[in-house]
């Protein structure tokens, strides 16, 4: 069977950590990219989820919360707290 080459552009810290997993497992680089191809080509999808997570900060939910807070601090029904510094243990 004739051998192809695939080139991709990663991050080379990320690299450097990949090359190391691989290592660490008995595998190169190659091999475990070739592993992910067969897997696609095996199951007919990307053989792992891929989901947007979003900041639970932002969530509707939560920005509704913040601007009801805001107009209760703009109607004068907040109160003043002093800061609190924890100090790291």
């Amino acid at each position: 069977m004739a051998q192809a080459t695939i080139t991709a552009r990663v991050d080379e810290s990320d690299k450097i950590r990949f090359d190391s997993f691989c290592s660490n497992v008995g595998l190169n680089t190659s091999a475990a990219i070739n592993l992910f191809v067969k897997a696609v080509l095996r199951e007919n999808r990307i053989p792992f989820d891929i989901a947007y997570n979003p900041d639970p900060f932002f969530s509707d939910e939560n920005l509704a919360y913040i601007e009801k807070s805001v107009r209760e601090l703009r109607a004068g029904k907040g109160h003043a707290h002093e800061l609190i510094e924890v100090e790291d243990e």
